[in-house]
């Protein structure tokens, strides 16, 4: 599975046992201009992975991998008009740079983030990789947003 390090503002947890979400947390102050987007750290990473792990489907072996799925927080949502933009937005299980999420602000007012402040959830999900794609082993960046590259 995935390990991950926080070392953001805000505590990092499930609200109940049956949560399938973990709330996430900026990590800086700002505000998102009405009708604009705007880039938030979360001083949250993944420092470790089991990578992929096999599974066997009848004679096919097949490729499951975790990943992290950003998703919206519904109260911003419904309250603010303030959601993920790339939703839900994939984190790789090799990527080890700062996960940071993309807010849009639809409403007609300006909405500030404070330090702190619950902006996004993340769920875990095992991925199966379909059979007969080739894996290039293009090499990661840590930057994030385009850093394994356009072409």
């Amino acid at each position: 599975m995935l390990k991950l390090e926080h070392s953001g503002t805000g505590e990092i947890f499930y609200a109940t046992k049956q949560s399938a979400g973990f709330d996430i947390c900026s990590n800086e102050n700002t505000t998102v201009k009405s009708t604009e987007w705007a880039l938030i750290k979360t001083g949250l990473r993944i420092v470790e992975s089991l990578g992929a792990q096999k599974l066997t489907v009848g004679n096919e072996l097949l490729s499951v991998i975790p990943e992290i799925q950003i998703r919206p927080r519904s109260g911003l949502a419904l309250k603010h008009g303030v959601t993920v933009l790339n939703s839900p937005s994939t984190i790789d299980a090799d990527y080890r740079g700062e996960i940071m999420v993309t807010i849009v602000n639809h409403s007609k007012n300006d909405f500030t983030i404070h330090k702190g402040d619950r902006i996004a959830q993340g769920v875990c999900a095992l991925v199966v990789q379909l059979p007969g794609i080739t894996v290039k082993e293009v090499e990661r960046g840590i930057g994030g947003f385009g850093s394994s590259g356009k072409n």
